[in-house]
C-alpha cells in the first residue's frame, strides 16, 4: 500500500502548494499592494520554498534548441529515432547555412550516449549532450518511467537493457561510432559490445566509461555497502511495489522514483537542508541570479522516474553482490559475457577522485578484462577534485574532462579500423 498511501499525500498536498504558489506570487509580484507590506519579502520566499517543497516534479525538457560554435549559433533539433516500450533513441540534429559548416558537422564523428536508468532521468546529461553538440553527432537514450509502461509490455530485464543497447548501436551504425556511458550503463553497455564481439558483428570504435561500477569490489562505498550488507529478499520486500491505478503501468512492479529520491536526499541530508534555506535566504535578500540557480539543479534533481523491478533486483544481485562480469560468469540470453573478445574498439575510462557512488578503481576495471584490446587504444582519466557528476556536468567536466575525451575520439575516429 505504499505507492497508494505516497499518491494519497500527494493528492492530499495538491491544494497546498497552488495555494503556496499564488501566496508566492502575490507577495512577490512587483506594483501590487501586497508586496508593499512590511514582511512582505519573506512571506513571498517562505510561500515560494513551500511550494517548491511540496509540488510534483515532471520529467524536464532537454532544452537543447541551439549551440554556440566559434562564436556562431547553430540550431539544435530533438528527433526520436526509434521508439522501445522502455525507451526512445534520441539524435540531436544541428543545422548551419554555410556551406563549410555543413561539411564539417557531416565529417564529425557520431557519439552515442547512454543516460543511466537509476532515478533521474536522462536530461540529467543535458550538460553532457549540449558540450558534445560542439564537436559531434549526438544520440542519446532516454529512459521511459516505467510506470508510464503498461503491464501489457511485459517485463524488463538487465539482459533487455542489453539488448536495447546493442540494437541501438545496431541501428546507428557500429562502424564510426563512439559509445560514452555514464554511471550505471557502462556494465550493461561493456555486456553489449562484448556479446556483439564475441559473435564477430561491429563493435563501436571506441568505449567511454565514465563513473561506473564495472567491479565494485574495488573501493567500496556507501551504496555498495548497502547492497552487500542486506540479502536480495530484502530489496524486493521493501522497495519493490505496484504502481497504482492512476498510471498506464497500472500494477507494474517497480522500484518507485519517490523512494529513491529519498535515499539520494538521506546520503547528504544535512547538505539538502542548508540548500533549502539558503534559497529562502537569496529571495529574502533578492539574490535573483542564485535562486535561479537553486530552481534549475532541483527542477532536475527532484524529478526522478520508477525503475522496473526485475531490472533493479537483476542489477543489485548481478552488479553489486554477486560480481558476475569482473568474475567472467555473467550469461545474457544463454551467451556468456566476454569483454576479452573485443579487439577493435578502443577504451577510455574516467573517474573522480572524490566520487562516493563509483569509487575509484571501479570503472578502470574494465582494462583487466578487456585484455584484447592493445594498449595504444587504451587510456584512464582520473579527474582530481571531481566526485561523482563532475566529471560529466559542470566547469570541470566542460574545461577539464570533455577536452581530453574529444580529443581521445578524434584520435579513434582517424584510425584505420583495419589496423586496430
Amino acid at each position: 500500500m505504499l505507492y497508494q498511501m505516497h499518491e494519497f499525500g500527494r493528492a492530499w498536498m495538491a491544494p497546498v502548494t497552488y495555494w503556496a504558489e499564488a501566496g508566492a506570487k502575490m507577495f512577490g509580484a512587483n506594483g501590487g499592494w501586497p508586496s508593499n507590506i512590511p514582511g512582505a519579502n519573506r512571506l513571498a520566499a517562505g510561500y515560494e520554498l513551500l511550494y517548491r517543497i511540496g509540488k510534483d516534479y515532471e520529467k524536464p525538457e532537454f532544452g537543447i534548441h541551439r549551440i554556440e560554435v566559434d562564436g556562431r549559433q547553430h540550431p539544435v533539433i530533438e528527433r526520436e529515432v526509434l521508439r522501445k516500450p522502455f525507451c526512445r533513441l534520441l539524435r540531436f540534429k544541428r543545422y548551419a547555412d554555410d556551406a563549410g559548416n555543413i561539411t564539417e558537422m557531416k565529417g564529425q564523428p557520431p557519439v552515442l550516449v547512454v543516460a543511466p536508468l537509476s532515478g533521474h532521468h536522462a536530461t540529467l546529461l543535458r550538460d553532457t549532450v549540449r558540450t558534445l553538440l560542439r564537436d559531434h553527432k549526438v544520440y542519446v537514450t532516454d529512459w521511459v518511467d516505467a510506470r508510464m509502461v503498461p503491464a501489457s509490455e511485459g517485463p524488463f530485464h538487465l539482459d533487455d537493457y542489453v539488448r536495447y543497447i546493442e540494437e541501438f548501436i545496431r541501428t546507428i551504425g557500429a562502424d564510426d561510432l563512439h559509445v560514452i556511458s555514464v554511471c550505471q550503463p557502462t556494465v550493461p553497455v561493456l555486456a553489449a559490445v562484448s556479446l556483439m564481439a564475441a559473435r564477430g558483428e561491429a563493435t563501436p570504435r571506441s568505449l567511454v566509461m565514465m563513473g561506473g561500477p564495472i567491479d565494485t569490489r574495488e573501493s567500496p562505498t556507501q551504496v555498495n555497502d548497502l547492497a552487500v550488507d542486506r540479502p536480495l529478499w530484502w530489496f524486493e520486500a521493501n522497495l519493490v511495489h505496484p504502481v497504482p491505478a492512476n498510471y498506464p503501468g497500472h500494477g507494474r512492479r517497480v522500484y518507485p522514483g519517490f523512494l529513491q529520491h529519498g535515499g539520494f536526499v538521506a546520503m547528504n541530508p544535512e547538505r539538502h537542508a542548508q540548500s533549502h534555506w539558503d534559497f529562502y535566504q537569496h529571495l529574502v535578500e533578492g539574490d535573483l541570479e542564485d535562486a535561479a540557480s537553486h530552481r534549475r539543479f532541483y527542477d532536475e534533481y527532484n524529478a526522478v522516474l520508477d525503475m522496473p523491478a526485475e531490472y533493479y533486483l537483476d542489477t543489485v544481485r548481478i552488479v553489486f553482490k554477486e560480481h558476475l562480469l569482473p568474475r567472467g560468469l555473467w550469461e545474457v540470453g544463454g551467451e556468456r559475457v566476454d569483454p576479452a573478445a573485443i579487439t577493435g574498439t578502443a577504451l577510455l575510462t574516467i573517474e573522480g577522485e572524490l566520487d562516493d557512488i563509483s569509487g575509484q578503481g571501479q570503472t578502470r576495471a574494465a582494462h583487466a578484462l578487456c585484455s584484447g584490446v592493445d594498449d595504444k587504444h587504451r587510456e584512464h582519466i582520473t579527474v582530481e577534485g571531481a566526485g561523482h557528476y563532475g566529471i560529466f556536468s559542470g566547469r570541470r567536466w566542460r574545461r577539464q574532462v570533455y577536452p581530453q575525451v574529444r580529443d581521445f575520439i578524434a584520435r579513434q575516429a582517424g584510425r584505420d579500423s583495419t589496423t586496430a
